[in-house]
């Protein structure tokens, strides 16, 4: 298991951790957490054939009804440490489409959680579906005890961002199911203040830490794919490099 601090002047704001979030969140405090942003690796629609569609749904393991390799956390074993090291008061944003849309909701409030409302993310784009087009993904919310106002209440809660996605040299997508970093910094800004820490158990290629950096938050996360916890210490340690030359040049 393997520990990166990926940042500049020695800093430790920044934490991406390599290996099983499951085994990775033990060592996290009870109720230590201000905010979580996450994207779980669900299950999607099993298909024989990819149809008309392309991406990752023509890829063969798409057409099995699993996007990764590590497809297989269970939500039933990472929801309830979620809740366990979430702060009383604090807000949990959790990413899921219609076939695990009411396994979450059911888990999550047998756990505890207060579903707020599910947040809905126009993707500003359409894929090809076999029941209608797919234009849009689930942000379930949830808050643990005490009720917390987001901190903007002006805010629609249909955000209408472009699903665009980083690439290779190669044009190939580094994630085939990467956020925007604009859609998690308008999370972390909503949920959280300046300092906070955050956490995402399914990091993929740093996303949610990007979002961090950004906006002064802490992070911590914990990805267990080899290739994505590579390209995630790259991208953030790169962004943390630009924040620190942004600050030399004013």
């Amino acid at each position: 298991m393997e520990i990166k601090h990926l940042t500049a002047m020695e800093s430790k704001d920044i934490q991406l951790l390599h290996g099983d979030c499951l085994e990775l969140m033990n060592n996290i405090p009870d109720g230590s957490i201000n905010l979580i942003v996450t994207d779980p690796p669900y299950r999607m629609t099993s298909r024989g054939s990819n149809g008309s569609t392309g991406g990752m749904l023509a890829k063969k393991i798409g057409m099995s009804g699993r996007v990764f390799n590590h497809n297989d956390c269970n939500v039933k074993d990472w929801m309830p440490e979620l809740y366990r090291v979430l702060k009383n008061g604090s807000h949990a944003y959790i990413m899921c489409n219609h076939i695990n849309l009411i396994e979450y909701l059911n888990i999550a409030t047998q756990c505890g959680f207060h579903f707020i409302k599910s947040l809905i993310w126009d993707k500003c784009s359409k894929i090809m579906g076999r029941a209608y087009m797919s234009q849009f993904e689930y942000i379930l919310m949830f808050r643990k005890g005490d009720f917390k106002q987001v901190n903007d209440c002006g805010i629609s809660d249909i955000i209408s961002i472009q699903n665009k996605k980083p690439k290779d040299t190669y044009g190939n997508n580094l994630h085939d199911t990467s956020k925007p970093v604009s859609l998690m910094e308008l999370l972390i800004k909503q949920s959280s203040m300046n300092e906070d820490l955050v956490l995402d158990p399914f990091s993929g290629i740093g996303t949610t830490a990007l979002g961090c950096i950004n906006t002064h938050r802490k992070f911590i996360g914990m990805e267990i794919d080899d290739n994505y916890f590579e390209i995630a210490e790259k991208r953030i340690g790169d962004a943390i490099k630009q924040k620190q030359q942004n600050l030399f040049d004013k």
